[in-house]
């Protein structure tokens, strides 16, 4: 089967600011400019049998081929969270990865960045947090949401700011790097069971790619991490005593967290 193409086009009344973003994506994309003409989104997508990158005033959107709802960037319970970690209260996600100021962090599985954006938050301006997305397209929206999202909440922009998103798919990129390059490694394939909430989650199903937890990532993570490895995984996950991860149950909670101390 071929691989679909993605091509640009702008909202259905595109502005002087839409041309210029779309431009942008195409030259970041590589993808080709499709003017709208009054068409859907739905119905370029058909013809053209690609996936489309709208690039409207506010933000851009990405439609996977066959998606109903586009994928787009927000930081959904990333706001919210932070506010309890600024209040004193428990975070498992830290919980779990026992970070400090200065700590480096290597997010495997970016996604919406809501992990890292507490991961941001807690090793701060002298830490550094590093968050993977194996497809180009999600990749593109969560980079530019990150560094051009609107709000007045802090510290959640200085959080989101301070993200360095890389394209790469995990295992890859993990083998690029030399040991114990990371303080913390953090893994979150995707689940098999929908259990998230967030409203852009079942938009980031179908855009992102899924991938699944092996020997070679769990051996390759183990060598980048100089504390620790962090995973979270569906609470009847059998990953936990396969890899042998300590599992931090949580009685009311559909997924865990699992922790492999490396030093």
């Amino acid at each position: 089967m071929r691989e679909l193409k993605t091509i640009v086009t702008t909202a259905g009344r595109p502005d002087e600011v839409s041309m210029v973003l779309a431009a942008f994506a195409c030259q970041t994309l590589g993808a080709t400019f499709e003017p709208r003409k009054k068409r859907s989104v739905r119905k370029i997508s058909q013809e053209l049998q690609a996936h489309v990158m709208v690039a409207g005033k506010n933000r851009y959107e990405y439609y996977a081929y066959g998606a109903q709802e586009p994928f787009f960037f927000h930081p959904n319970s990333a706001a919210f969270r932070l506010k309890r970690v600024a209040r004193g209260e428990a975070e498992p996600f830290l919980e779990a990865a026992q970070l400090q100021q200065g700590d480096s962090v290597l997010d495997c599985t970016l996604g919406l960045a809501a992990d890292a954006m507490l991961a941001a938050y807690i090793v701060g301006e002298t830490g550094h947090v590093v968050g993977l997305e194996a497809n180009p397209n999600v990749a593109f929206i969560v980079s530019r949401g990150t560094q051009t999202y609107d709000t007045s909440e802090l510290p959640l922009t200085a959080c989101m700011r301070r993200i360095e998103v890389v394209q790469a798919e995990a295992i890859a990129y993990l083998k690029t790097l030399p040991d114990k390059a990371f303080d913390v490694v953090y893994m979150d394939p995707m689940f098999e069971e929908v259990i998230e909430e967030a409203n852009n989650f079942q938009a980031l199903r179908l855009a992102g790619e899924h991938v699944t937890l092996t020997d070679e990532w769990v051996y390759e993570a183990k060598r980048v991490a100089k504390k620790r490895v962090v995973l979270k995984a569906h609470f009847r996950s059998e990953w936990f005593a396969q890899y042998g991860f300590q599992q931090l149950t949580r009685v009311t909670a559909k997924f865990h967290y699992g922790v492999l101390e490396v030093y």
